[in-house]
């Protein structure tokens, strides 16, 4: 169930959300939280119900190791260091287990058989926010531990797929207040706007840069110079607009519940470094590597040498979290690189660059990582390369003044009567969404602006209807890209 999807918008979510507020009258205000549980679990199952059985038994092991952890005087760490090892093997059998087998028939000439495992939905997401749950009770941050409150932390539809990564204190005080179950309009409100904004962000934007995206990436060997260029960087706006997308939505659907989850995005692309950019980008997974990676390897207290080796590491671990490949490791590492010779700019360096000159090497260079992100294999990726460094005017001549046959899904749709693959739809996207991106406020500073009335609501909610209609019409709603880490 995607919350892009007709069924989410108009069956699963109203139910939900009266229900959820109905129980919250009663005075047990745990049959509500629990309500809450058995919906996000079904929300969870209905991908497949098979995952289902798994985010229990990973749920029922964290929270009994979290209990003794909690009650515990001695072997603490022994235990916290059992609660690691068991979500690291979890994650590592069903997302790691054919790439270490591939590896290892590849170096050893072995011939041995892939097991093919369905990755479960959201392991990546579950088994970083479990991990940091058991080590804020080894801290002493957390210091109960209710079961029914655990339950909704772990499975809370909005983020449970694919983020935000949510501490235990960024949102229990608001799970366990009273004063939380009854309905706010003014969060419902901006609830719904910053939904909204999600909402056309994923299908307005994301899923139709989507499909050129696709189809240059399916016909790679086939892409001129100027449509390898146009690829890559109309990837990376999908890229940012899907996710981002997600998370707005995410944002909302808390909200509407009174449930305020960390932002993941601050206008990422208008960076001008590469340790800016992740302060902007995914930034609860950036605050996760920090806190519970970087600062126990000794962060930047042990010399440049080991400052400059834990940046490694911690971009290493978020290429591999990322995906089961090289492309995602060499990825990690060209931004860990990056780091390292901007933190060795600035502390050594004897001029500051431009604002401008900054932003512009931080985004091309974004850009140019990220085809070893989007690429399905190494040599493809340096097919790619090939390509951008090869400059030729004929294909910039041929972009924008023929339509391109390269993009075929893109040319069966028509906006305004021009198809999807023609030049001016191709560069005013393109030319349009980098705007938005570089100049235009971006979503949680157009929610800190938004004022609660009446018309807001019906307007928000109409806007809805209209898109979530149209998706209906079509019968398309495209899975978010993070679905798959």
């Amino acid at each position: 169930m995607l919350f892009n999807s007709f069924v989410f918008a108009f069956v699963f979510l109203p139910i939900v959300f009266c229900v959820y507020f109905l129980l919250g009258k009663l005075k047990n205000k745990d049959i509500s939280t629990l309500f809450l549980v058995a919906a996000s679990l079904y929300f969870y199952s209905y991908f497949e119900i098979n995952f289902l059985y798994l985010i229990s038994f990973s749920m029922a092991v964290n929270f009994g190791l979290g209990h003794v952890l909690i009650k515990a005087h001695s072997y603490r760490r022994t235990i916290l260091t059992i609660g690691i090892i068991f979500n690291v093997l979890l994650l590592g059998y069903f997302k790691y287990a054919d790439f270490f087998i591939e590896n290892y028939n590849w170096i050893f000439d072995q011939n041995l058989d892939l097991l093919y495992l369905a990755l479960p939905l959201g392991i990546s997401f579950i088994t970083f926010q479990q991990i940091a749950y058991l080590v804020d009770i080894y801290r002493g941050e957390i210091t109960h531990s209710k079961l029914s409150s655990y339950m909704i932390f772990s499975t809370f539809f909005p983020q449970l797929i694919a983020g935000p990564i949510v501490n235990h204190k960024d949102v229990m005080q608001d799970y366990e207040d009273p004063a939380k179950k009854r309905i706010n309009l003014e969060n419902v409100s901006k609830g719904s706007f910053i939904f909204l904004i999600g909402l056309v962000k994923k299908i307005v934007i994301a899923d139709t840069f989507a499909l050129w995206v696709t189809d240059g990436f399916n016909n790679y060997e086939s892409l001129t110079f100027t449509e390898a260029w146009f690829v890559i960087i109309a990837y990376t706006v999908q890229l940012y607009f899907d996710f981002s997308g997600y998370c707005d939505m995410a944002i909302g659907l808390a909200l509407m519940f009174n449930v305020r989850i960390p932002i993941n995005f601050n206008s990422p692309y208008k960076a001008r470094n590469i340790p800016d950019f992740w302060r902007r980008w995914h930034m609860t997974l950036n605050r996760f590597l920090t806190r519970y990676v970087y600062f126990p390897l000794g962060g930047s207290r042990k010399g440049e040498w080991f400052t400059m080796l834990n940046i490694l590491i911690v971009f290493f671990i978020s290429g591999f979290w990322h995906g089961a490949g090289w492309t995602f490791i060499i990825w990690g590492m060209l931004h860990g690189v990056a780091s390292v010779i901007v933190r060795l700019f600035i502390k050594y360096g004897r001029i500051q660059l431009p604002y401008l000159v900054a932003w512009f090497m931080t985004f091309l260079f974004i850009i140019l990582a990220r085809v070893y992100f989007r690429s399905s294999s190494v040599e493809q990726a340096h097919h790619l390369f090939g390509t951008l460094f090869s400059p030729n005017l004929a294909s910039l001549k041929a972009f924008i003044s023929t339509p391109s046959a390269i993009f075929a899904d893109a040319a069966a749709i028509e906006v305004w009567g021009y198809a999807l693959n023609t030049p001016f739809i191709l560069i005013g996207s393109l030319l349009v969404t980098l705007a938005i991106c570089f100049f235009a406020k971006n979503s949680i500073q157009l929610l800190e602006r938004f004022r609660f009335n009446w018309l807001h609501i019906w307007y928000i909610q109409l806007l809805a209807i209209i898109l979530l209609a149209t998706i209906f019409y079509v019968k398309k709603s495209s899975v978010f890209i993070y679905f798959n880490f």
